[in-house]
């Protein structure tokens, strides 16, 4: 029962971040409780779905299938926290001056909000399909308690999402937007690598120079802080080149981007004044 619970927890916890991460960022914004839970209820359908071709998608592309399938929707969920986050880049000042009335940011926003429906879809898909994959694997090798385990992994998992995201509406306003674009750069950058690692593993990728580094020692990512952390900024006890490749080149990229956006001057408001002929007071 406790191997099931530690695995779905661990599942659970991941999705559970990510959407944590996404509800915050969109604080303020009507609708995003819709779009949210929406995300949520499309990826437990994909994870169905992948469930029942599970032997399909892993006898897929040599035998890889399942690595493949992992790192593609990692990497689509990368560029969609791009695009938001660039978004989110010229309109952080206006969120956090009408959070009480946001009602044209949306509108212009709505785009936006659906590509992070698209995130919370594929982070509840992937986890989803892995612990179902995974718990037919353990069930078939005699493990039991399965009931028991799936409930204590998902209300772990889940109290830890819910921690995390109750600690940062407490940012001060101000400060809220920044704080939470820079977590999903870091979220995304994270995911970028663990796509690389996928895809190592799948050998349509090079290593490049092998394991950097080992801090096992001192944090291992098999732990909760480490899997807490491997999940918000990317932390790996052993990376190899190419995970740092595409960890930093992640983070660049959006950086430059938001660098970017942020720097592009915005059209003035038209004055009400202009071509309006004053005339002479009557006498």
């Amino acid at each position: 029962m406790w191997g099931i619970a530690l695995l779905v927890f661990r599942e659970v916890l991941e999705a559970a971040l990510i959407v944590t991460i996404v509800a915050a960022a969109t604080r303020g914004v009507t609708r995003r409780g819709l779009f949210i839970a929406s995300g949520i209820g499309l990826g437990v359908v994909g994870a169905s779905v992948v469930a029942g071709l599970a032997g399909v998608i892993a006898g897929a592309v040599g035998g890889m299938g399942q690595e493949v399938f992992n790192a593609s929707v990692l990497l689509a969920a990368v560029l969609m926290i791009g695009w938001h986050v660039i978004w989110m880049s010229t309109h952080a000042r206006e969120l956090s001056r009408h959070m009480q009335d946001v009602g044209s940011a949306v509108k212009a926003g709505s785009s936006s909000l659906a590509m992070l429906l698209a995130v919370v879809a594929l982070a509840v898909l992937r986890e989803g399909s892995e612990v179902v994959l995974f718990l037919y694997g353990m069930m078939a090798g005699g493990a039991t308690g399965l009931v028991p385990g799936i409930a204590i992994g998902i209300a772990g998992g889940s109290a830890v999402g819910f921690a995390l995201y109750f600690g940062l509406l407490r940012i001060p306003v101000r400060h809220f937007f920044s704080t939470t674009n820079w977590m999903l750069v870091l979220l995304a950058s994270g995911l970028a690598a663990n796509a690389s690692r996928y895809l190592v593993q799948a050998d349509l990728l090079p290593t490049l120079g092998g394991q950097l580094w080992n801090t096992s020692g001192i944090l291992s990512d098999r732990s909760v802080v480490g899997q807490t952390l491997h999940i918000l900024v990317g932390y790996d006890a052993r990376p190899s080149g190419m995970m740092l490749l595409f960890y930093l080149t992640t983070l660049v990229l959006m950086v430059a981007g938001m660098k970017m956006v942020g720097r592009t001057p915005r059209k003035p408001k038209p004055d009400s004044s202009v071509g309006h002929v004053a005339t002479p007071a009557a006498t």
